[in-house]
């Protein structure tokens, strides 16, 4: 097994920037290290750590944390019109798409720019401009958390929803997954671009994944708060659906809502519109805030606590439910 470390800081590891420390810390880049890791009697207790893109540390770790550091790509099988890459868990996943738009591959470029990597992305089923991950989804590999077994699981067994998959559900923190297999396509490309910012952004130009890659990214930069500059995790919330009932009760009072429908019984309310009507745009809290142009993003301007980010979430949550009836979920997972 790798060298252990003992009290390290995870402030580094997290795209919040929120000082952490773990007990224990080690980072596998084989499948053989990381089944040592799990199999080591010297720690009763684990923490899986991937890109640190989609948590927030409210305390410090105790037992081992495993890093998962296995990187590697490969074509497993392909025909004229399509492709299947196993991409490794450590893969960044923007780097990822980057790499599939170079070979000429489509169905991941409305996904462009999401931070994180790999081995965590089917675990929310990241999503964005109308497309998730389980669009191009075949299959994940994984270990059990327990034995260090290998299982496979294919896009039905990983019960994907919105934000949501088994592994954040049923096997939370039962398995760690180790690869994740895309079906890509070659030519006659589906492209997704009705969602309406993306619309504006392509203009005139002819779509194409790399086009919409270009599109994608240009408007996240510009919403989006880079975390190498100031703290965060993207969305913190969901987007939260509501009933057809519930919706043209708000849309009296607020007849200016955006929406997005979903079935004829469940409409979907943007959850950055409702936190900024309620005020919290560029709202601080010490070291804690909401993102000036997003606010839907929460941020750490340099020196915030995990507990005072999560603080803040919790008051608007609060708020939320207390004006628009709704309850908001957060996206993140919380430590």
């Amino acid at each position: 097994m790798k060298t252990i470390e003992q009290q390290k800081s995870l402030k580094a590891y997290n795209t919040f920037g929120v000082e952490c420390f773990c007990e224990y810390f080690t980072s596998v880049s084989t499948t053989e290290e990381l089944g040592a890791a799990l199999l080591n009697e010297d720690f009763s207790e684990r923490f899986i750590l991937g890109g640190g893109s989609n948590l927030l540390f409210t305390k410090n770790l105790s037992g081992l944390c495993i890093h998962i550091d296995l990187k590697g790509i490969r074509v497993i099988e392909e025909d004229a019109d399509h492709v299947i890459i196993e991409a490794s868990a450590g893969e960044n996943w923007h780097d990822f798409v980057i790499w599939t738009l170079d070979q000429g591959y489509g169905g991941l470029e409305n996904l462009a720019l999401i931070p994180g990597n790999i081995g965590t992305a089917p675990i929310q089923n990241i999503g964005a401009y109308g497309v998730e991950l389980k669009d191009s989804f075949v299959n994940c590999t994984t270990l059990d958390t327990k034995t260090a077994t290998p299982h496979q699981f294919n896009l039905e067994e990983a019960v994907f929803g919105y934000r949501n998959s088994i592994f954040k559900t049923d096997l939370k923190g039962k398995h760690v997954i180790t690869a994740v297999q895309f079906r890509l396509t070659k030519k006659n490309h589906l492209l997704k671009t009705a969602y309406g910012t993306l619309q504006e952004e392509l203009g005139n130009k002819l779509p194409t994944p790399k086009n919409i890659a270009e599109a994608v990214i240009a408007i996240r930069q510009r919403k989006l708060p880079d975390p190498k500059k100031i703290g965060n995790s993207g969305s913190f919330f969901k987007n939260p659906v509501i009933t057809e009932k519930h919706f043209q009760k708000l849309l009296v009072a607020y007849p200016e809502m955006p929406h997005y429908r979903i079935s004829n019984s469940e409409v979907k309310i943007p959850a950055g519109w409702i936190i900024d009507r309620l005020g919290y745009k560029g709202i601080k809290r010490g070291g804690a805030g909401v993102h000036e142009h997003q606010a839907l993003v929460l941020v750490n301007h340099g020196n915030a606590r995990g507990i005072e980010i999560l603080s803040l979430a919790q008051e608007i949550q609060e708020k939320v439910l207390e004006r628009f009836e709704i309850s908001l979920e957060i996206e993140v997972n919380i430590y």
